[in-house]
């Protein structure tokens, strides 16, 4: 009788088409313990990002050089108009546009405004829990 009441604890719960359900990753883990960590990593994370400032120093945008980018850009835009099959026109506008992004990400700033020791350490002990209840949600439960 031992053994009945053990093997009725153990089994898993199935759903209509009969196949068992599993906790995270496929594991008999707690479910529910992944998505708490998940709504604590979150939440870490959005405190943590919301303290940071993204700012562009639109004045040495390009190196300060901005006709020298676009007159590549501008070269490629008139070749594709004359022919759309032209490969130097592609390569010139391809190759303008690409150089354009990677200037204007080159030149942003970012800034962590100031708190205090106990907002930083919630901020982080948030990301940390949620991080570690998700790992250990992959574990059987015992």
């Amino acid at each position: 009788m031992g053994a009945a009441l053990r093997s009725r604890r153990v089994s898993l719960v199935v759903c209509s088409r009969g196949m068992a359900i599993r906790g995270a990753g496929g594991t008999p883990g707690g479910l529910g313990h992944f998505f708490a960590g998940l709504a604590l990593a979150a939440l870490g994370v959005y405190l943590f990002l919301d303290r940071v400032s993204v700012t562009s120093n639109f004045h040495t945008l390009f190196g300060g050089h901005f006709g020298l980018v676009m007159l590549p850009l501008g070269l490629g835009v008139g070749l594709l108009f004359a022919s759309a099959r032209s490969v130097s026109g592609w390569l010139l506008t391809v190759g303008s546009l690409a150089a354009i992004v990677v200037s204007i990400i080159a030149n942003l700033t970012f800034y962590f405004a100031a708190t205090n020791f106990w907002q930083t350490t919630a901020m982080v002990g948030l990301m940390g829990a949620g991080f570690v209840m998700m790992v250990r949600s992959f574990r059987a439960l015992a």
